[in-house]
């Protein structure tokens, strides 16, 4: 009598971990905490301070104190970004995104919110991270800036906002398993809100600079919060409803529309950019230098 054996079942094959230009490391990870925590602060502060406070008398100088600050601070989450291990491969990848993204927001510039650089900075985040997302949605939005003449005390704002809205598109979940229809639509609900965010952020950025122009939605720095967010939202209505929604509606259009083929090109050229490949020489042997592969990398022996 023979012993029967039972067929090993074949082994499920492993998720592999999306790869990441940029990975961040504690020190970059508490730089870009930091930056946020002054940026809720740069834009919120009208509902945070009481009317009492000494910021609040300062209201037409807030705004360009913070926008000072935020210079310094993004420049020092980009340092620490990039000495965390913005290798030469992800800083070439930043350079084409972030020259895309610039040459796309002035196709729309002036026309009821038609902005098409931000479908690009959500599969961008989505792809790469949040980390090469916060570096490129700032460097895109500045590169812009240049390119379009639109630098001025909102630019930091600007590059701080544009920021998260690629870093939150690199946090959403499922960046590994997340396939198809489901990833588009997941992409474009989040592009549609982040667009009305970005607007409101920038909206909150500008409006304590009216004073006394238009007294019924102006920041009035002695009224309580209550009154002051009735003003607000009252003048995100009457200003920038129109610009937030056509915004929405472009991104949204935009990912549904060609987000598939984007995606498979970024996760092609990341694969083959192979970021976290670590790369070594070895001595040269007798006989020739050849390309020996390896679990961890690629090495390369020098020849004779």
């Amino acid at each position: 009598m023979t012993a029967r054996t039972k067929a090993a079942a074949p082994a499920r094959p492993t998720p592999r971990r999306p790869a990441r230009a940029v990975r961040l490391g504690p020190r970059s990870l508490a730089a870009l905490l930091l930056v946020s925590a002054v940026g809720v602060a740069a834009v919120g502060w009208p509902f945070l301070a009481p009317p009492t406070s000494g910021l609040s008398a300062h209201a037409q100088d807030a705004p360009w104190l913070f926008a000072g600050l935020l210079v310094l601070l993004v420049a020092v989450v980009g340092a620490s970004i990039a000495e965390s291990g913005l290798g030469p491969k992800a800083v070439a990848m930043l350079g084409v995104l972030a020259a895309t993204g610039a040459a796309l927001r002035p196709i729309g510039a002036g026309t009821a919110g038609i902005e098409p650089m931000f479908f690009l900075m959500v599969l961008s985040g989505r792809v790469l991270g949040p980390g090469f997302g916060f570096v490129l949605g700032s460097v895109t939005m500045f590169a812009s800036a240049l390119l379009t003449g639109g630098v001025g005390p909102w630019l930091p704002f600007q590059m701080l906002s544009m920021g998260w809205f690629a870093m939150g598109a690199g946090l959403l979940p499922g960046p590994d398993r997340l396939r198809g229809r489901a990833e588009l639509a997941l992409l474009a609900g989040y592009g549609f809100v982040a667009a009305f965010a970005y607007g409101t952020i920038m909206n909150m950025a500008g409006w304590p600079f009216m004073g006394t122009l238009a007294s019924n939605v102006a920041f009035d720095p002695d009224a309580p919060v209550a009154t002051n967010l009735a003003r607000f939202f009252a003048y995100c209505l009457a200003t920038s409803l129109g610009w937030d929604l056509g915004r929405a509606v472009v991104t949204v259009v935009l990912t549904l529309a060609l987000g598939r083929a984007v995606l498979k090109a970024l996760r092609r050229a990341t694969r083959r950019a192979a970021f976290e490949t670590p790369v070594t020489f070895e001595a040269p042997r007798a006989g020739g230098g050849r390309e020996t592969p390896h679990m961890t990398g690629v090495t390369y022996e020098a020849g004779p």
